[in-house]
């Protein structure tokens, strides 16, 4: 049995959720089977497309409504993100997937959705076996500790700034 280690891509800096997904692939790719639950979206990116290709080694969930939130998220986005780690914890531990991602649930955390005692006890019960990927900015020192890889994305310069706005098959 392989060892599974806990990932997690963290910063202001653009290439998370694309690092994420790019493991992904090569784990498809090496015949692993992937779980990617996304908080805080609601799976419409063209990557998330992508990837439908490969629905048979792949399960992609969302736990968001897909709006950008800002200020203190509404009952409904607290709900979606509650019951999604919940989901995800079965998911993680149906002993079907090799790798389960967290997409922004380091966000999920900063924003108030999910508390980062609940994604603690997720890290903690993963299986050995298993390996974890959780992206989002604003990861808590307590996941950075808990993991066994870190990479922080940090922004030096981003088109952004100058008013260009997300693009299809680039940023989304």
């Amino acid at each position: 049995m392989r060892k599974g280690y806990i990932q997690l891509y963290t910063g202001n800096g653009k290439g998370k959720t694309t690092a994420a997904i790019g493991l992904a692939l090569r784990a498809i790719g090496a015949g692993l089977n992937v779980f990617l639950g996304q908080f805080a979206k609601h799976c419409g990116s063209s990557e998330i497309e992508a990837l439908k290709i490969y629905k048979d080694k792949i399960k992609i969930k969302a736990y968001g409504s897909g709006r950008f939130i800002i200020g203190k998220p509404d009952i409904n986005e607290i709900k979606l993100a509650s019951d999604g780690i919940k989901d995800a914890h079965c998911e993680m531990m149906s002993g079907k997937y090799d790798i389960i991602i967290l997409d922004e649930a380091a966000v999920a955390v900063s924003l108030g959705l999910i508390s980062s005692g609940e994604l603690l006890q997720f890290v903690k019960q993963k299986p050995q076996n298993v390996e974890l990927v959780i992206t989002g900015r604003n990861a808590p020192e307590e996941l950075i500790d808990a993991a066994d890889l870190v990479t922080e994305m940090k922004e030096i310069k981003h088109y952004y700034t100058s008013g260009v706005n997300a693009r299809t098959g680039i940023e989304m």
